[in-house]
């Protein structure tokens, strides 16, 4: 009793005495029933904030501010945590249970193996001429199986599973038998789902296709009306569209597989065998204030002053460049056209310099320090590579980050390719070039006609053709430079567009699937990056493909409703489930989707276009370092997506009709179809919510970080303070408050690099409580040097940066699509009917206030708009 009179004293002294009945309430219920570890340490008073808290378990409820539907949210929370969500392990308590289990494990094959020793010795003494023994000599040590390292065991193992993949595929079954079998399936891949091993994800593809394959089967041979012409024609359109789905989902399974995961190699300790290394920085119309910063970082990379040579190749021939280039004392490089855009400015200097090795840089993308000492390695190692590719990592948000408001809270759209599939290609030696941040041996490079000109993805295409020759590439995962996203919807459309491009003409001018000089897994990787690109029109198909029953009355899958989501849903299941595993860390459920709905229109007519004429095409330049001064919708660029969610909504409300007045027999295929459209409506939402751009008035990106360092000010006095974002223009600084600053007064802040430390001068611009805003007052090029060692080219700039914990949740994904999808509609309609706003506020709030009811995963980040309902 004492206890609880302690522990009620203690909540009375910050909170009413309603709020504190209901804390310690929650907070034995959930000692008892959630975290029954924990029921020891409440009985013991011991329970606080180190074990548990109530926000953790209740991230969108603020017990310090109750609400009026708290109450329900803490009820269907708390029923969901002890009936459906189990505790959640942190990952480094997961890795201790791995280590343990995977020790215990050891430790009883040891002993098991020692007993058997001690067995086999007895009986060796008893019956050494026994035939058992005659025997074991014969075979020799089967525990190696070294039986199965033969041809024809191989390709006799291929055989039988060739047949029984083709079995089960082809089997037909009815309904019940065909729901059995999926059960089984289904139960399989959600046991081993949680299985942190690389077997468990190759069983889980394994699946995965089997029911992809088998719902292909299903759809080629017993789903097409070949009576009625309509019919006929629009399913197989939309039998084309899901054999091109299948074809990327198998191709990026096996691309995917078992991602190498290159570690760094080491480089000669005598730095007299370094080689000689050329860096090329070409621009074309980007600002010096884009460009100044990546020079001034490849002057300061840790690399042989004698065996560096940096050149800023400028297309846009501007005399403002080509003093700042004398001024640091780089080469500056021009030409009198500018003939094949990027790839005819790099060939050009490839022609007037001799270095052994070419690194290039796109002009806004600053390198680290280390760049050079961590991927020249690889080049001693293997004296056939000829490339080595590093991520592309952005210190800027790119337009969905920006417009959705989620940079570095979700994986980016480029983190999947950066983050697994280079990865994945490394595996089969086909890492592609991708133009920037990486390291070509001139050797090679110059063997194959220098950068490749064919194309508008030269950089691709180049790496095609050194593969071709023989010629090995690498991918080393550890970014080691950063740039500046796209800044714009329309921007990125257009940048994604010239790759789209860029890559079918690949596809059809120098097709990796013939031709000599590639192995099947370098096929493989080039045919799924080309083949990719051509998702448009797939996409567009899958979009409409629902209307076509809804408002035609038009049977494209001529089959029971039922049959459908038999062989239909598992088929979207264990796509979804598999690809959650195997990408969860870069790519969140159903995120995909909006990514590519967003291209589809506009990549579809460049693609098509480009595989009957591949010459047609221009290189178009990205644009970088621009503002956006105020907010607006972009509605040219959201026009198409306006017309597809219109025509759903017709569809939806034809759909609604035929529930109401359609025959009962289709009661279940209307369902279906509306389900699909309800799907294709969210998606669209989605897409029309990045349409409205976001505003940006800082000429410079800000990256946020926690850093120790100290602050002088102009009387001498030195204070501990925390560098809490920087640009290559200013710094923010968290200040104590004690510490007194005034707007325009002149501060030092102190920084280490490495061992030394460097001083900037500044002046306050803000301050906002402990919050300081200053701006770098030096100009010299030595100090701006300087802060570019302490800041964007410190060896350890952007480690961390990517959270190596995250896990996606499919549900919780499709939560948040969910909710951006209704947010686009908002913005849409409120841009479209201003005056009608209060009401679109009203009814979006209401949509908010029934979203914040349902419960969330312990420890979830939960947007503060929903702690207001």
């Amino acid at each position: 009793m004492s206890l609880i009179v302690e522990q009620w004293r203690q909540a009375r002294r910050t909170l009413t005495r309603t709020r504190a009945c209901m804390h310690l309430l929650v907070l034995y219920l959930e000692a008892i029933f959630v975290h029954p570890g924990m029921q020891g340490k409440a009985r013991a008073g011991k329970v606080g904030e180190s074990d548990f808290t109530l926000r953790f378990w209740f991230p969108h409820v603020d017990f310090t501010r109750l609400r009026f539907f708290d109450p329900i949210r803490i009820i269907l929370q708390a029923l969901w945590l002890i009936f459906f969500q189990q505790e959640k392990q942190t990952e480094q308590s997961l890795r201790e249970a791995r280590a343990a289990k995977a020790a215990a494990k050891k430790h009883r094959r040891q002993q098991l193996v020692k007993a058997s020793k001690r067995w086999v010795s007895g009986q060796f003494n008893r019956f050494a001429t026994s035939k058992a023994t005659r025997v074991i000599n014969q075979f020799g040590d089967i525990t190696g199986y070294a039986w199965l390292d033969t041809a024809s065991i191989r390709i006799s193992l291929t055989v039988i599973a060739a047949l029984v993949v083709a079995f089960t595929i082809t089997l037909p079954m009815d309904a019940n038998s065909q729901a059995v079998m999926l059960l089984i399936f289904w139960a399989t891949a959600l046991w081993v789902r949680d299985v942190q091993k690389r077997g468990a994800l190759i069983l889980m593809v394994v699946l995965s296709v089997l029911v992809s394959s088998r719902y292909l089967y299903w759809r080629v041979t017993q789903t097409i009306n070949w009576d009625v012409p309509t019919d006929t024609a629009l399913s197989l359109l939309l039998l084309s569209a899901e054999i091109y789905a299948w074809t990327i989902l198998v191709l990026g399974y096996i691309q995917t597989i078992w991602p190498l995961k290159r570690k760094v190699a080491q480089l000669p300790e005598d730095t007299r065998q370094w080689p000689s290394v050329d860096i090329f920085i070409p621009s074309y119309n980007e600002p010096l204030s884009v460009v100044r910063p990546t020079v001034l970082a490849a002057l300061a990379m840790d690399w042989p002053v004698d065996k560096l040579n940096i050149y800023l190749l400028d297309d846009g021939r501007r005399s403002d460049f080509a003093e700042f280039a004398k001024s640091v004392n780089v080469g500056y490089m021009v030409r009198p056209d500018n003939s094949h855009a990027k790839a005819g400015n790099l060939n050009h200097a490839l022609k007037k310099t001799t270095g052994d090795f070419i690194t290039i840089f796109d002009c806004d993308h600053i390198p680290t320090r280390s760049f050079l000492q961590l991927s020249m390695g690889w080049f001693y190692a293997d004296k056939d590579l000829a490339l080595l590719q590093t991520p592309h990592h952005f210190f800027s948000p790119d337009p969905f980050e920006k417009n959705l408001t989620i940079f570095r809270n979700k994986p980016n759209e480029g983190e999947l390719f950066y983050g697994l599939i280079q990865d994945g290609n490394d595996m089969w030696n086909a890492s592609f070039f991708c133009g920037s941040c990486a390291v070509l041996k001139r050797g090679p490079l110059e063997k194959v006609g220098g950068i490749a000109v064919e194309t508008v993805t030269e950089d691709a295409h180049t790496a095609l053709k050194l593969h071709r020759l023989g010629y090995s590439s690498a991918y080393l995962n550890i970014p080691q430079a950063a740039g500046l996203a796209t800044e714009s919807l329309s921007a990125h459309i257009g940048q994604r567009i010239r790759w789209a491009r860029g890559m079918a003409q690949i596809f059809r001018l120098d097709n990796p699937l013939v031709g000599r000089g590639l192995n099947l897994g370098q096929r493989i990787c080039y045919a799924n990056a080309m083949l990719y690109f051509l998702n448009g029109l797939p996409r567009i198909i899958f979009m409409m493909a629902p209307l076509a029953f809804l408002l035609l009355h038009s049977y494209i899958v001529f089959a029971p409703a039922i049959m459908i989501a038999l062989y239909a849903l598992p088929h979207i299941v264990h796509s979804y489930l598999t690809n959650s595993k195997s990408q969860g860390r870069y790519r969140h459920s159903f995120w995909a989707e909006m990514y590519e709905t967003v291209l589809a229109w506009y990549i579809m007519r460049p693609t098509l276009v480009a595989l009957f004429a591949p010459k047609h095409g221009k290189f178009n330049v990205t644009a970088k370092g621009g503002q956006t001064p105020t907010s607006y919708f972009d509605w040219e660029v959201s026009k198409p997506y306006i017309i597809l969610v219109l025509l759903c909504l017709i569809g939806f409300l034809f759909g609604i009709w035929r529930l109401l007045t359609g025959p009962s027999d289709e009661y279940l295929t209307v369902a279906l179809n509306l389900l699909w459209v309800s799907y294709n409506l969210i998606i669209l939402g989605g897409a029309v919510a990045v349409a409205e751009e976001s505003k940006q008035v800082r000429t410079s990106n800000r990256v946020n970080v926690e850093r120790p360092i100290s602050v002088v000010n102009a009387t001498g006095h030195s204070f501990a303070a925390e560098l809490v974002d920087y640009s290559d223009r200013g710094a923010g600084i968290r200040l104590p408050l004690e510490c007194a600053v005034s707007e325009g007064e002149e501060l030092h802040l102190i920084m280490a690099e490495g061992p030394s430390m460097n001083a900037f001068s500044v002046t306050v611009v803000s301050r906002r409580g402990d919050l300081v805003g200053t701006l770098f007052t030096s100009d010299s090029h030595e100090a701006q040097m300087a802060l570019m060692r302490a800041t964007f080219s410190r060896a350890d700039a952007w480690v961390g940066w990517r959270d190596e914990t995250v896990v996606d949740r499919p549900i919780s994904s499709f939560r948040e699509v969910i909710a951006i999808g209704a947010r686009g509609y908002y913005r849409m309609a409120s841009n479209l009917m201003p005056k009608l706003q209060p009401i679109f506020d009203v009814i979006y709030r209401m949509g908010r206030g029934v979203r914040s009811l349902l419960p969330y995963f312990p420890g979830e980040k939960v947007d503060n708009e929903f702690l207001r309902f």
